[in-house]
């Protein structure tokens, strides 16, 4: 297990990031757990997560009432030695204009919607990549 704790995200991690665009959100507040699933550009220079998401879904008002979120992104494949996955601890909030831009270059086909759009600042980052060993860890902590 490699443990990164500075600013700079593992290469290892972002290009993982860079090649999916689906991540599965984890929300709560006092109705319960809830998991979505929403398509995602990143932002590599902020470090952020770019996502829409309807100001009247269930994971959106947990967001407003409770800010502290978790997330994966996932590599599916029947092959253990190629298994790869990302895991998310970090907090929501609205995202600004130049998200906007960052999210609508990554699916331009956005535009033509009305998009209430969310950032997610991860405070930790582990990636498991099996294929750089079985079980194989990167994790990476917001100072």
């Amino acid at each position: 297990m490699e443990t990164t704790a500075h600013n700079s995200i593992d290469e290892r991690i972002v290009r993982f990031i860079g090649r999916h665009h689906v991540l599965t959100l984890a929300t709560s507040d006092d109705e319960g757990l809830w998991c979505s699933n929403l398509f995602y550009a990143y932002d590599k220079t902020e470090g952020r997560f770019l996502f829409s998401s309807g100001d009247d879904t269930r994971h959106a008002r947990q967001m407003r009432a409770n800010p502290h979120i978790a997330a994966s992104v996932v590599l599916e494949t029947r092959l253990v030695g190629r298994v790869q996955g990302l895991q998310i601890a970090g907090t929501a909030e609205p995202a600004d204009d130049a998200g906007r831009r960052i999210y609508l270059k990554r699916f331009p086909y956005a535009a033509v919607m009305e998009l209430q759009l969310w950032q997610l600042r991860p405070s930790q980052l582990k990636l498991t990549d099996n294929t750089l060993g079985f079980g194989k860890k990167l994790i990476w902590k917001r100072l």
